[in-house]
């Protein structure tokens, strides 16, 4: 919510060629409370004030010799690079109204002047400007706590990935295609992976036989992008052995909850 102090407390620049004219809008701006009020009669010196300043709110009459409001209106908008220009135009030409407006102007003021009517389109002018300064600084915090959340979640996904592999034999991920991306530890040796996405290359060899039936729940557990958890997996050598393994994996989804894939661990049981 805007606060009336907010209002009172907006920096105004008023900027006219004439000084009967700047004096009544200054008096009249200080009258209703105003307390940053500053004018120029030289149009000339609007875009490095208002670079400065970074005024709420520029009252800019349009008549001015040398250089004229919509002249000062081009430069504000190539030069001080606000989005959001916020003038309010002066103007005893009803026919510049529309143009002033489509020059970037957000309002205009009709000479001669209604009182009553400039204060109100000052009020509803700075209400705006206001409120698209604090949305503006919401933006602005918002994009630095995301940055800071990224950073924390790339800092704790780092100390995942190391953990993780210490305390297990191997360590995988694989992007939404199915494809492996990274591959830590035996894995290759132990599941016989060889090209392509994980669930297709648990594959049998002349050296290894794997459980048909255990392949297909990890095609499917994949599939259907669930957790799951000590997933055992046997495999038999060409000696006659046995080999057990327990895998566990999870999916993985981006900040806008977009799945990117799989990562999951492997350890080798050896009987007891």
């Amino acid at each position: 919510m805007i606060k009336p102090a907010d209002f009172l407390s907006a920096s105004i620049l008023v900027v006219d060629d004439q000084e009967v004219n700047v004096q009544l809008l200054v008096q009249l701006l200080e009258y209703e409370g105003y307390t940053r009020v500053t004018s120029t009669m030289q149009p000339t010196e609007v875009c490095s004030l208002h670079r400065t300043n970074h005024y709420d709110l520029i009252l800019l009459d349009l008549q001015m010799p040398n250089m004229d409001g919509f002249e000062v209106m081009e430069g504000l908008k190539a030069n001080v690079g606000d989005d959001y220009m916020p003038v309010i135009v002066i103007t005893a030409q009803p026919g510049h109204k529309l143009r002033a407006l489509h020059a970037g102007a957000r309002d205009f003021v009709s000479k001669p002047f209604d009182l009553v009517e400039v204060t109100s389109r000052i009020h509803n002018m700075l209400e705006v400007r206001l409120l698209y300064n604090k949305l503006n600084d919401f933006k602005n915090v918002l994009e630095q706590t995301v940055q800071e959340r990224t950073a924390e979640l790339r800092e704790s996904e780092a100390r995942y990935r190391s953990l993780t592999e210490l305390v297990s034999d191997w360590y995988w991920e694989q992007d939404e295609n199915g494809t492996l991306t990274k591959v830590s530890g035996p894995v290759l040796e132990m599941l016989g992976i060889r090209v392509g996405p994980l669930m297709d290359d648990i594959a049998t060899s002349q050296d290894h036989v794997w459980d048909e039936s255990e392949q297909a729940t990890l095609r499917s557990t994949i599939a259907a992008r669930e957790p799951f958890l000590d997933m055992l997996f046997h495999r038999n050598n060409a000696d006659g052995s046995e080999q057990l393994f327990r895998v566990s994996g999870e999916p993985m989804f981006n900040n806008m909850g977009r799945y990117q894939g799989y990562r999951g661990v492997g350890v080798e049981v050896i009987a007891g």
